[in-house]
């Protein structure tokens, strides 16, 4: 599900011209417009209190990308044939740190999608407080039913154009769907083969043998559970007891799974995109990382394992009554009635472990419903937040334990709460973390365009 033009409200006078600017430049870029218009429809009372930033064209620059960088990838598959696919970095803003973003590989992929995840998370890493760029990129390569090789000739293939754009002082990717630590080796290997180079800091996520950092591969997943745990926590509750409705099945989802469970929560749900399981007894983390991360099958092979689970085809997973939600899939996953769906069935707080998977509709129906309501680029910042920190002790070659990294984390996400609840106070939304987050986020970034000027 995508917003269309007609989803768009109107926006205030101040930043109108600014979307109308977007549509024009991006007509065929749907995602890419959701995200922008999700902003500017939050930070015009800062640039009432803020004209400078008015003057000195923040919003016309933020928008706007520093660089993009769309390649052809050719690679021969197993059976001697050659493939293209293409390849994409979005460059979106240096102005806090070097570019910092995941890769994605995912059939889905475009130009569109690209752009809105970099969006993103120009906002999401400047809440960490981290010094961290935005950027994204990706190719809408399938990893999934590829062989070893193939991904390897692939990933190779993929670095020999984007090398010449990365370095730890540059852009440092991450991993993002379809790019876990088979890939980051194979990628950051080949970086090393072309470059000469073993800069261990311009790439995250990587195995903690050969210099990644403990608690990054649970990070994302974690942060959204800490996240949702601080907003329960402003209403004198937790997760203690409460039932935990949890979409997707990779390292987003099954680390929620994990961290809600450990906190006294029941998990109940996982998906994939071939429907979903409910399992009433709390999902079994062991037997969905085994089917899942070593023999990469879909779910419907857990409900065939677990007496207690039972299989869905089609229909949504957000028909499942729980007190918790944490959609962790992909974007504009949740739908109004998916909302809807959950607010009659008493849903107390959602935290969206992907990156926008509630359509704008939807987000308005929690808030409407005095739904605690946790965007992406606050609550899933643990990803790239435990990036950062892997390249601080790549810099100064350390190591920290799992319980360092983890304390470390969850600070930053307490850290995150605390700037997105008392930016929405301050600008009279309180309780609007949405409001919150893009203030807190857009203050941090402005501030540092206009004084380093107009570059």
């Amino acid at each position: 599900m995508t917003a269309t033009l007609t989803d768009f409200h109107p926006l205030a006078e101040s930043v109108q011209p600014v979307f109308d600017t977007v549509l024009a430049r991006s007509p065929h870029e749907p995602e890419f417009q959701q995200a922008v218009h999700e902003v500017l429809g939050t930070i015009a009372p800062v640039l009432e209190k803020h004209p400078e930033y008015v003057e000195a064209g923040i919003l016309d620059r933020v928008v706007e990308p520093e660089r993009q960088i769309m390649f052809r990838v050719p690679w021969v598959d197993d059976a001697g044939r050659l493939q293209v696919n293409r390849g994409y970095r979005i460059q979106f803003s240096s102005v806090l740190g070097p570019y910092k973003g995941g890769l994605r590989f995912h059939p889905s992929v475009n130009l569109s999608i690209i752009k809105f995840l970099g969006f993103e998370q120009i906002f999401k890493n400047a809440l960490t407080g981290q010094g961290i760029g935005g950027a994204k990129g990706g190719s809408d390569f399938d990893p999934h039913g590829r062989s070893e090789a193939e991904v390897m000739r692939f990933c190779q293939s993929f670095m020999s154009e984007l090398y010449r754009h990365l370095g730890e002082h540059t852009d440092v990717p991450a991993g993002d769907i379809g790019v876990g630590g088979r890939e980051i080796g194979y990628l950051f290997g080949a970086y090393r083969k072309i470059t000469n180079r073993h800069e261990s800091g311009m790439f995250t996520g990587k195995g903690t043998g050969w210099g990644g950092a403990e608690v990054r591969t649970e990070a994302t997943g974690y942060g959204a559970v800490f996240f949702a745990q601080e907003m329960l926590a402003v209403r004198g509750d937790s997760f203690e007891g409460k039932r935990v409705g949890i979409s997707g099945s990779g390292n987003v989802a099954i680390y929620a799974i994990q961290k809600a469970t450990q906190l006294g929560a029941t998990a109940v749900t996982a998906s994939d995109s071939s429907g979903y399981v409910v399992d009433d007894a709390g999902i079994d983390l062991e037997l969905l990382r085994q089917i899942k991360e070593v023999e990469r099958g879909r779910i419907v092979e857990y409900a065939n394992r677990r007496a207690s689970a039972r299989f869905v085809e089609g229909g949504s997973i957000w028909d499942v009554p729980v007190d918790i939600a944490v959609p962790s899939a992909t974007q504009n996953e949740l739908s109004l009635a998916d909302a809807e769906s959950l607010i009659g069935n008493g849903v107390l707080a959602v935290s969206e472990g992907a990156n926008m998977p509630c359509v704008p509709d939807a987000v308005a129906a929690f808030q409407r419903a005095g739904v605690l309501f946790a965007p992406g680029k606050a609550a899933n910042a643990g990803g790239v937040a435990t990036s950062a920190l892997e390249m601080s002790q790549n810099a100064s070659r350390q190591r920290w334990t799992f319980g360092d990294s983890e304390n470390k984390l969850r600070e930053i996400m307490s850290d995150i709460h605390r700037a997105a609840f008392d930016a929405a106070e301050k600008y009279d939304v309180g309780g609007d973390y949405v409001a919150g987050a893009n203030i807190a986020a857009f203050q941090r970034v402005a501030a540092a365009m206009l004084a380093q000027g107009v570059i």
